[in-house]
């Protein structure tokens, strides 16, 4: 192994620890650009509690709400001309992942001169990387994208129907605020989403890293065997914290950095659920819930023996040979069976997609990521001919 690793993040965990927002933010600014999503952060008291955090600080409080689910170029436009009118010098993201994504991108807008698409690979012939942003303070309110602790970002351009993403140093949160209280009210589904989207964080670079990281595939395999633990009992009851403590810490984990160190891995199942969740509008972890599956099948016909060695040590299925293709095949069908039991879909049917487009989110998925070679990087490299075989098994 060969690689670099920095987080610059400051890590706040623990329940009741929105209480510190104020004293947090205060560290980096006096006016802070307070980013929000579809209302429920104001229905169920979470916004009124940061807002008298920020207050009690001296902090000066300008809004922007709304973000969507899968947020949208023209509203993280919107947000940055309200920081830029209201002369925001920090800005808060209270919310799920969207709003996280949508909040960076946010930050570094203000200093990016020209198109703001041109951060995010779409088929140019070259992208400009942000360089400069606002200091940064996440406060995530959903266990899933693990957005509060690293400098990604996915966005949504509306007019191409284009799903993209950014990575850049400068995007990292300057602080996160972990506070495993505020996901108690969220929903079964998305809680249940939320635990798919983590656990294929760490799978994406289990299976298509580099050989020889025996650590990081035991980091990978904790994450998941903890998600699946302690996944259930958050969706089965809210209101447990210690369940949806686990869970938050996991999703931290997953997409922090410390499992990808040294794999050099790409993230094809993400770059194809992209392709769904900008044309549908889908919640990004049902989407992976159903392209996941569907690429482990596929996957498996080329690498056996890591899908073997995935089943051995998850679900403790005995191997007659290291590259065994049935127990990885039982694996696989295990892990989907742990997906639906939580009440994640598995077919493209269940999430209202037909099999029109398949070809359309094939060319948009290597629009967005595509090798030398013109496929999809991943162990396999995929082709689009490839990307529609995986859709149309999941459909």
């Amino acid at each position: 192994m060969k690689f670099e690793f920095r987080n610059p993040t400051h890590l706040v965990f623990g329940a009741g620890s929105l209480s510190r927002l104020g004293e947090m933010v205060g560290a980096h600014g006096k006016k802070a650009l307070l980013v929000t999503g579809g209302g429920s952060v104001r229905r169920n008291g979470t916004f009124d509690r940061a807002v008298s955090s920020l207050k009690a600080s001296g902090i000066a409080v300008a809004e922007c709400s709304g973000v969507e689910p899968n947020p949208r170029l023209s509203t993280v436009q919107r947000g940055a001309e309200i920081a830029r009118r209201e002369g925001c010098d920090v800005v808060v993201a209270l919310g799920g992942g969207s709003v996280m994504d949508a909040s960076k991108v946010m930050a570094a807008a203000l200093f990016y001169e020209g198109d703001l698409w041109e951060m995010f690979p779409h088929g140019q012939a070259s992208r400009r990387l942000p360089e400069r942003a606002l200091p940064i303070v996440t406060v995530p309110t959903l266990a899933a994208t693990g957005s509060e602790m690293n400098g990604g970002a996915v966005i949504t351009d509306e007019k191409s129907t284009v799903k993209s993403f950014v990575t850049a140093r400068c995007l990292y949160p300057q602080t996160a605020i972990v506070d495993p209280e505020l996901t108690a009210n969220v929903p079964q589904d998305q809680t249940a989403y939320g635990i798919c989207d983590l656990i294929t964080h760490v799978t994406e670079s289990y299976f298509n890293g580099v050989d020889g990281t025996p650590l990081q595939d035991r980091f990978a395999e904790g994450v998941i065997l903890t998600a699946m633990e302690w996944g259930p009992k958050a969706v089965a009851d809210g209101l447990d914290i210690e369940a949806r403590a686990q869970v938050q810490w996991a999703s931290v984990v997953a997409l922090n950095g410390w499992v990808q160190i040294g794999t050099l891995s790409p993230y094809p199942v993400h770059m194809i659920e992209h392709s769904l969740s900008a044309h549908h509008d889908i919640a990004h972890g049902a989407g992976l819930a159903v392209v996941g599956p569907a690429w482990m099948r596929f996957a498996a016909k080329t690498r056996p023996e890591r899908f073997a060695q995935f089943s051995e040590r998850l679900f403790g299925l005995p191997l007659q040979r290291p590259e065994d293709a049935e127990a990885a095949a039982q694996g696989i069908d295990r892990f989907e069976a742990f997906l639906r039991s939580i009440g994640c879909p598995t077919r493209l049917s269940e999430v209202g997609i037909g099999g029109a487009l398949l070809e359309r989110y094939a060319k948009d998925t290597l629009l967005v990521a595509r090798g030398a070679d013109g496929r999809l990087p991943g162990r396999p490299a995929m082709s689009e001919k490839d990307i529609v075989e995986v859709l149309h098994s999941a459909l």
